[in-house]
């Protein structure tokens, strides 16, 4: 089943080693308000949804669709995108992409009915996923070598920083205007990331042909695989029916793309070891981070009485060790062991979520806030090592399909954290909150070992 793919291109060996200054100064700005907008309208949207439930008379349990819909659009298209962005070049995409997601900010503002909502939010995912499937490539070319690991180490801090006030801009627009401004605020932060599009970097196209069946059988790879977890205690019927689809589809993709050059699901880049490493690392620690996000308000609200403002200052600690910890761990990945860095990052996470339900019910707040603030440094520590053993490890006319496949792992990873802690709510509502955490922590754990094992095996560990 083995699909050949056009006569290979020479490997490209003159490649300049990111952009000259000051073109990579404006071409990091565009890529930084990128993600600003990105992840600033999936947290805001969140905030949004009982006011949106409220003003168009939508049924709570069904308004989450305009949520859902949005992330399974951005989990299914992150790998063909990332192939369509290799073929076309960068900086079409990118702008193709932003023009997509304003128009499409647009529209959802001016829906009226959870129909319009919902398609208008499928497009946006479109767009937001043509964008974040090619952060990774724009970070690996945009900048040398030799600061890969301050880039995306401020790539981590700007998403830190922008999933804390994320929330905060939300409820602060819905205090002062109507939900529809929530969309609106990206058009002039948009806006002004096309004037840095002509100073991105561009790498050499793929000639491959694109596999249209590929790309159609990576929807239900990833799509059925999250319905399905979500399902398995709920409806196991269905869930075991969308997983074996999944399995399926998911085998007849990997035998498709053996012996192409640039398939749609990079296994060419997962036969490299180091980077193989990398993905499962990364996957089970942004479980371990969305199980915990989802599973910890519930335990702060029911079973420790803490306020939603409590509540929110304890999730901000967390993401603030994010922000300050991912420039320390930029610098020490460009001179320590990337195994080691990332098996103490994951391993204090696990210990900070640890620390967190070993805490009685009477702690002071300021234990459960340095609990929070432990579990968030060790995921920075973990992420920006780690996201450059992914990223460096690809040859340079792949960085476009390893950054695709950095964004998908990602998501996917955060949606298995939700999965499973849908799990737990549905074995127990009583003790859900804990199993979710306990789920979190065992993710965390996973990790750790792969990077011990990563450690033990020096050949497979990156000088970079």
């Amino acid at each position: 089943m083995t699909v050949p793919d056009a006569a290979p291109r020479p490997r490209p060996t003159n490649l300049p080693d990111g952009l000259p200054t000051p073109e990579r100064y404006w071409a990091a700005l565009g890529l930084l308000l990128a993600i600003t907008i990105t992840v600033l309208d999936s947290s805001m949207a969140n905030v949004a949804l009982p006011a949106i439930a409220h003003q168009l008379e939508i049924d709570p349990a069904a308004v989450v669709w305009v949520v859902i819909a949005y992330n399974l659009t951005v989990v299914v298209s992150l790998l063909p995108l990332s192939a369509v962005a290799e073929r076309i070049g960068f900086r079409r995409m990118f702008a193709i992409g932003m023009t997509i997601f304003l128009l499409s900010s647009i529209t959802s503002a001016m829906s009226n009915s959870l129909l319009t909502l919902t398609l208008s939010r499928i497009v946006q995912g479109l767009g937001s996923a043509m964008l974040m499937c090619m952060f990774g490539g724009l970070v690996r070319n945009t900048y040398p070598l030799n600061k890969l690991g301050t880039g995306i180490s401020v790539n981590a801090m700007t998403v830190g920083v922008m999933a804390v006030l994320g929330p905060t801009v939300g409820a602060f627009i819905l205090q002062l205007a109507s939900w529809q401004w929530i969309f609106l605020v990206n058009i002039p932060i948009g806006v002004a990331a096309y004037f840095c599009i002509r100073f991105l970097p561009e790498v050499p196209r793929s000639r491959g042909r694109f596999d249209w069946i590929a790309c159609a059988l990576s929807v239900p790879v990833f799509g059925l695989s999250i319905v399905g977890l979500d399902a398995i205690v709920k409806n196991p019927t269905r869930a075991a029916l969308c997983l074996i689809v999944a399995g399926l589809a998911g085998w007849i993709l990997v035998r498709r793309s053996r012996g192409q050059v640039a398939p749609i699901v990079p296994i060419d880049l997962l036969r490299i070891t180091p980077i193989a490493y990398a993905v499962g690392a990364s996957a089970f620690s942004f479980a371990a981070q969305m199980a915990a996000f989802v599973s910890l308000p519930f335990y702060f609200h029911q079973e420790l009485a803490f306020s939603f403002g409590d509540v929110g200052l304890l999730l901000g600690a967390w993401s603030i060790g994010v922000a300050v910890m991912a420039p320390v761990a930029g610098l020490l990945s460009n001179r320590c062991s990337i195994a080691v860095l990332c098996g103490i990052g994951a391993a204090g996470m696990a210990t900070g979520l640890f620390w967190v339900i070993m805490l009685p019910a009477g702690a002071a707040f300021g234990w459960l806030m340095a609990a929070m603030l432990m579990g968030g440094v060790g995921f920075g520590f973990f992420q920006t090592p780690n996201n450059r053993a992914m990223l460096a490890g690809a040859p340079r006319h792949r960085s476009g399909a390893a950054g695709g496949m950095q964004a998908t792992t990602r998501v996917f990873g955060q949606s298995f954290g939700t999965a499973l802690v849908a799990i737990a709510f549905n074995v127990s509502q009583t003790q859900g909150a804990v199993l979710g955490v306990s789920a979190a922590i065992t993710c965390a754990l996973i990790a750790v070992v792969i990077n011990i094992w990563r450690q033990l095996n020096p050949s497979l560990d990156l000088e970079l």
